[in-house]
C-alpha cells in the first residue's frame, strides 16, 4: 500500500472511530505506557541523536559551514520544508530564528528590514541535495532582513512560507533602531538560486506567527500563533495559489467552546468532535499587535501556544505547545468541510506525562500514517525527543537529541525515505533513514 492509500485508510478508520463517539486516547498517565514501537533507543557514539536499531542519520549542514555564496550557515535553525524540484534534486528551505543582535553568517546584500541601517539577520537558507545520495550540491541564503523566522509551511506550488514570530517595530519590543514593522509571512520559491525579493504578505495578518499550511483543494492557508492567548487563523486568498493578490483573514470559533486550553481541567474531552465557525477579521495589519484580542472579543476560541501545523489527505493537525491540564501539549485535528459541510475540530491528543511528549512543536506525518512531533522543552538538562503518535493516539519515542536544544523542522522527503530535522542551536540539519513504513507494539 502506498503512502497516500495508507493515509486514506488510517484517516477513514480514525474518522469512523471518532464519529462513533469512541476514543482510545482518554485516561491517565499509567494508561499510556509507550509502546516499544521501533525498539529501544541506541546510544549514539557521536553524542548527537539516539535512534532505534535499523535507523541512522547523516549530518548535512552545521553552524559555520561555508556556503556556496561565501556566507556561513547561520544559527537557530527552526522550521523547514522539503521539495523535489526535478533533475533528481531535493531542496530544503530552512528558517533561522535570528533576532537583530544575532550573527547573520556574513553580509546580506538585500532584505526586507534594517536596524540602524544594517539588514536584519533573520531569514532562510536553501540546502540543495542530490536526491539519491543526499550529497549537498549548494547552500545559500535565500531570504534576509527579517526577525525570528520560526516555522512556516510548504505550498502545493513549491514554495516555502516563512513566518516571523516578531510583531515588533519602531518603539516596540526588539524595535530599537528598526525602520519597519515586522510580524509577517514571506514566500520563498523552492527554485530560488539566491536571495529573493523580501515582500511581506500583509493580508495574512501581523501577529506572533508560528506555522502555516495550505489546503491543496481550496488554497486556504491555516496559521498558528505562538502565544498563551492565541487563536487559529485561516486566510482565504483572492486568487488561490497567488497569495500576493491579497485575501481575507479569519479566526476559528469553536461552537460553544471559547477556550480549548484545558488549563482548568479536562473540560475539552479527547476524541470529541466540535463544529467550527470562522470569523472575518478587520485591520489585520494590527499596528497595536492586538489582532488576537479583537478576534477573541468577536468570539474566536483560545489556543495555548499554537505551533506546528501539517496538512495532508484532507485534514490538518495543529500543535498547542503548552495546552492541556498538565500543560505539556495538545494536538488538534481539523477536518475542513467539503460540499457545504461544516468544518469539524477534535482534540486528537493531550499529553498527560513527559514520557508521551513534553512541549510538542513542529510536526509532520510519517509514511506509516503516524505523526512525528518535535519536542521544544527548555527545562535545564532535558533532552528533547522525536515522538511518534499512532492514528489511535498512542505516543512513543523515535529519537533523543543529546544536545541541550530543541528539535525543529521535521519534514519527509516526497518519497518518504528520509526524515529531515534540525537541532536548533548550534545549527545541525540531519537526515534520518529507517523503516518508516513499519511499526510494532511487540
Amino acid at each position: 500500500m502506498d503512502r497516500r492509500r495508507f493515509l486514506q485508510a488510517t484517516g477513514s478508520a480514525f474518522a469512523a472511530l471518532a464519529a462513533s463517539g469512541c476514543s482510545l486516547r482518554e485516561g491517565t498517565a499509567s494508561d499510556f505506557e509507550s509502546p516499544l514501537a521501533y525498539g529501544p533507543l541506541r546510544e549514539d557514539a557521536k553524542g548527537l541523536l539516539d535512534l532505534p536499531e535499523g535507523f541512522s542519520y547523516r549530518l548535512l549542514s552545521s553552524l559555520g559551514d561555508v556556503m556556496s555564496d561565501g556566507r556561513r550557515v547561520p544559527d537557530k535553525a527552526d522550521g523547514m520544508g522539503c521539495f523535489a524540484i526535478g533533475d533528481d534534486t531535493l531542496v530544503l528551505v530552512r528558517n533561522h530564528e535570528l533576532v537583530p543582535k544575532d550573527d547573520a553568517g556574513g553580509p546580506i546584500a538585500s532584505g526586507y528590514g534594517r536596524r540602524n541601517g544594517a539588514i536584519l539577520p533573520g531569514g532562510t537558507t536553501h540546502i540543495v541535495l542530490d536526491a539519491e545520495t543526499l550529497k549537498v550540491k549548494q547552500q545559500f541564503r535565500s531570504l534576509g532582513g527579517t526577525i525570528r523566522n520560526c516555522a512556516g509551511g510548504v505550498t502545493p506550488w513549491n514554495s516555502w512560507l516563512s513566518c516571523e514570530e516578531a510583531p515588533t517595530g519602531p518603539g516596540q519590543p526588539y524595535g530599537d533602531g528598526l525602520e519597519k514593522n515586522h510580524g509577517w509571512v514571506f514566500e520563498i520559491p523552492a527554485s530560488a538560486d539566491g536571495l529573493v525579493p523580501a515582500e511581506p504578505l500583509k493580508a495574512m495578518g501581523r501577529f506572533n506567527h508560528e506555522a502555516a499550511c495550505v489546503d491543496p483543494e481550496t488554497g486556504y492557508v491555516y496559521l498558528t500563533e505562538d502565544r498563551d492567548d492565541g487563536v487559529l487563523y485561516r486566510f482565504l486568498p483572492a486568487t488561490p495559489g497567488r497569495l500576493s493578490d491579497g485575501g481575507r483573514l479569519q479566526a476559528m470559533a469553536v461552537v460553544d467552546t471559547p477556550d480549548l486550553r484545558n488549563w482548568s481541567g479536562a473540560s475539552v474531552p479527547v476524541g470529541h468532535l466540535f463544529v467550527v465557525n470562522w470569523i472575518d477579521l478587520e485591520d489585520v495589519e494590527a499596528p497595536k499587535d492586538d489582532l488576537r484580542h479583537r478576534a477573541v472579543a468577536a468570539g474566536a476560541t483560545l489556543l495555548a501556544r499554537g505551533e506546528g501545523l501539517h496538512m495532508g489527505n484532507g485534514e490538518l493537525y495543529a500543535c498547542a505547545t503548552s495546552g492541556g491540564a498538565a500543560k505539556l501539549g495538545q494536538i488538534f485535528r481539523l477536518v475542513p468541510g467539503r460540499s457545504g459541510e461544516r468544518d469539524q475540530l477534535e482534540l486528537f491528543f493531550e499529553s498527560v506525562s513527559k514520557e508521551q511528549f513534553d512541549y510538542g512543536d513542529n510536526l509532520t506525518v510519517a509514511p506509516n500514517g503516524h505523526l512525528v512531533v518535535c519536542e521544544d522543552q527548555y527545562t535545564p538538562w532535558v533532552n528533547n525527543h522525536l515522538r511518534g503518535i499512532t492514528p489511535e493516539g498512542q505516543a512513543y519515542t523515535i529519537g533523543r537529541l543529546r544536545l541541550q536544544t530543541e528539535l525543529a523542522g521535521a519534514c519527509f522527503s516526497p518519497d518518504g525515505k528520509w526524515l529531515f530535522v534540525n537541532a536548533y542551536a548550534p545549527t545541525r540539519t540531519l537526515a534520518i533513514s529507517g523503516p518508516w513504513d513499519r511499526f510494532s507494539n511487540t
